[in-house]
């Protein structure tokens, strides 16, 4: 039914690449804080860097919980189903880092997603996620659902924004540069971005 494997690779670097949807989920370290789980899309934003390590493209929106959470204590998992074909769930369980605009890494991170436009979608940090346990499960309750395209949405509503309209948009969010728990969300002023 489980089965722990020791890297990203083969049929499961397959899998994952080919979802069209993932989920993460992270957490403050206070017992009464609040859990954040958060579903991520659009076709190119997501790549698996080497046999242990993942990274993915966070855009603008109304929070910033992840990056928060991240920032605090690192602890992330990601989770893919199949929504189509064999049923299966992978899950990499990990330690994530947000690398914010202005970090030197940011630039050759950013080459590894060269289908996206990160103008058009508010790009604040590259999430890389370094794998301490990877597992898969049997999946047979998630239902069948067909995948139809990505929504063109975010890209409509951030392309028209630059770097000083996009750090007033997060600096008027209440939470974005401070989590729903009042931890370090997002750094503002926005970094300019160096690509």
């Amino acid at each position: 039914m489980g089965k722990t494997h020791e890297r990203i690779e083969g049929r499961l670097r397959s899998f994952i690449e080919a979802q069209p949807v993932f989920f993460t989920a992270t957490a403050p370290l206070s017992a009464d804080g609040t859990v954040n789980l958060s579903p991520k899309g659009l076709k190119g934003s997501f790549a698996v860097l080497d046999e242990h390590t993942v990274a993915y493209l966070d855009f603008a929106g109304s929070n910033a919980e992840t990056i928060a959470h991240l920032r605090e204590n690192g602890r992330i998992t990601l989770m893919w189903c199949a929504f189509q074909g064999p049923p299966n769930i992978v899950r990499v369980h990990g330690r994530g880092e947000p690398v914010f605009r202005d970090d030197p890494r940011f630039r050759e991170l950013l080459a590894r997603f060269p289908d996206i436009d990160p103008d058009q979608h508010g790009l604040r940090a590259v999430i890389v996620v370094t794998a301490e346990l990877v597992r898969d499960t049997c999946g047979y309750a998630v239902p069948f659902m067909e995948y139809e395209a990505d929504r063109d949405l975010h890209a409509k509503r951030f392309a028209r924004e630059d770097d000083a309209s996009l750090d007033a948009y997060f600096t008027k969010k209440e939470h974005i540069a401070t989590s729903l728990d009042g931890l370090p969300g997002l750094p503002l002023p926005l970094p300019p971005s160096t690509v």
